[in-house]
């Protein structure tokens, strides 16, 4: 299984509203509205890096009022 990061960048006030969109998203597992450069920090779990492209370009690239975002694929990690 595959784990990335995905920083979402809104347009302006319209944070809650995608956050709302991206719990539709299965593999999106964890979202977070934050404060700084990007508005939300989505963390999206795959069984293929393949299939990575496909959710980032056809489902969280294309919702409404998300203006770009920055995926940061984990290599490596622990949870507790």
């Amino acid at each position: 299984m595959g784990v990335a990061f995905v920083l979402v960048s809104t347009e302006i006030g319209s944070e809650k509203d995608v956050l709302k969109k991206l719990k539709e998203v299965p593999e999106v597992k964890e979202a977070y509205i934050v404060y700084g450069v990007y508005d939300i920090v989505a963390k999206v779990e795959i069984e293929d890096v393949d299939k990575l492209k496909e959710i980032i370009t056809a489902r969280i690239r294309r919702l409404d009022k998300v203006r770009s975002t920055l995926t940061m694929i984990a290599v490596e990690g622990f949870q507790r």
